[in-house]
């Protein structure tokens, strides 16, 4: 149901050395740019994450409400992608936990102030 989903950033560069080795750690790369959006994922047929400048020139800003969560395929990844996160210079946004009995996440957010959440359900 998802193509991908864009997180702005104001500053380019540094987003890309925060997400290509993130990305790194749960196998996913960048597949493709067009000079201004950086495309990561697994596959051109999984859904993407996307990071780069808005279109209309003006700065970025974060969505209050607006999380992308990405699953790592079970609670031990969470740990290890989340400490990763903080390691390359992400913000603790929620320590990894059991949020529900269904639910495992550990919560960061970038320079940007873009939230994520590494997670596994089930």
């Amino acid at each position: 149901m998802l193509a991908y989903i864009t997180l702005g950033t104001n500053n380019t560069e540094q987003a890309r050395a925060l997400y290509g080795p993130l990305f790194a750690e749960i196998g996913g790369k960048e597949l493709f740019n067009n000079g201004r959006l950086y495309f990561y994922g697994s596959g051109m047929d999984k859904p993407m994450i996307a990071i780069g400048g808005p279109y209309d020139g003006q700065a970025a800003t974060f969505g209050n409400g607006t999380m992308a969560a990405i699953p790592v395929g079970s609670r031990e990844n969470v740990d290890k992608v989340y400490a990763k996160a903080i390691e390359l210079g992400f913000t603790d946004d929620g320590e990894p936990g059991e949020r529900m009995p269904t639910f495992y996440g550990g919560y960061v957010r970038d320079a940007d102030g873009n939230k994520l959440v590494f997670c596994h359900m089930g």
